[in-house]
């Protein structure tokens, strides 16, 4: 099967293919070293794990595609790429950290076996709408000394639609940055002249993307990616309408309830504000009774 669009190339945005992209070793440990601030040399060995964020619990109607590898050192990471907000996000990330922690040890086995474990999200979304921070790391500490309280938890957060204007000689996690949020191919080419581990990355979206089957998949998880935020916004419209609706009616009740007091004052029976206001007399001796 052949497309007439040959410039087409997966986004990374799409969580299938970022997962798809970080089974390359070589893009792996440049993106690594990118977030633990160190040269790609110093990541030696990187092994891929079972995924953390299986879909085993309600909230994840879609399921998540994420990525968990260890490092030689013991130290897990679990990476997701995440395009629009849900709800209980931040509270899921939580969950599936401290179950990164807790399953490293089996009954009886001492605390001191445990290994740091990071989840890093990657943003297609603002998140911390406050600030202008692209890239944050947090860590448990002492609010008022801001000491670090361990080193065992780690989140790290990036969001992609708050990358600044390019710099000369830029680099690090910005430079990753900028290419897994890149929106086509000639943002993509452009990046990967930047670093040989972007070279890397960008030769393997060119073989993904030429693999049908492979582009098959991606098209599906996209289609359902857009069907599951389009639906996710029309329920949202439909609870914000419903609940306008409601908003009015409650208030059309207050000014009722107001009327029906200021005669109840000046004497009127529930018969006679009935017939002024123009109301069943059922529904005037029910707001009465509350007024």
């Amino acid at each position: 099967m052949t497309h007439e669009n040959d410039t087409f190339i997966m986004l990374p945005t799409v969580d299938i293919c970022f997962k798809n992209l970080m089974e390359n070793k070589q893009v792996r440990q440049g993106f690594i070293a990118a977030l633990l601030k160190v040269k790609p040399e110093e990541i030696k060995e990187t092994f891929l794990l079972p995924s953390a964020l299986s879909q085993d619990y309600a909230d994840d109607k879609l399921g998540i595609l994420d990525v968990r590898v260890s490092l030689e050192n013991g130290t897990q990471m679990d990476m997701e790429m995440q395009v629009a907000y849900f709800a209980y996000w931040d509270a899921r990330i939580l969950f599936y950290l401290s179950k990164m922690v807790s399953s490293q040890l089996k009954s009886g086995e001492p605390y001191k076996k445990l290994k740091k474990c990071i989840h890093v999200s990657i943003l297609d979304f603002i998140y911390f709408e406050k600030d202008k921070e692209c890239c944050r790391t947090i860590s448990f500490c002492d609010e008022k000394t801001a000491e670090r309280y361990t080193d065992l938890l780690e989140i790290q957060i990036l969001e992609l639609k708050k990358i600044p204007k390019e710099e000369q000689n830029e680099e690090g996690i910005i430079r990753w940055m900028r290419f897994l949020g890149g929106r086509n191919r000639e943002e993509l080419a452009y990046m990967a002249k930047t670093d040989k581990y972007l070279g890397e990355a960008y030769e393997a979206l060119e073989k993904l993307s030429a693999d049908e089957r492979a582009r098959l998949e991606y098209e599906a998880r996209e289609k359902a990616l857009r069907d599951y935020h389009s639906q996710m916004s029309s329920a949202m419209e439909q609870g914000m309408e419903r609940g306008l609706k409601l908003g009015e009616k409650q208030g059309e009740q207050k000014k009722l309830k107001e009327l029906i007091l200021k005669k109840m004052k000046k004497g009127y029976s529930p018969e006679e504000i009935a017939k002024l206001l123009e109301e069943d007399l059922e529904t005037i001796q029910k707001l009465a009774e509350e007024v």
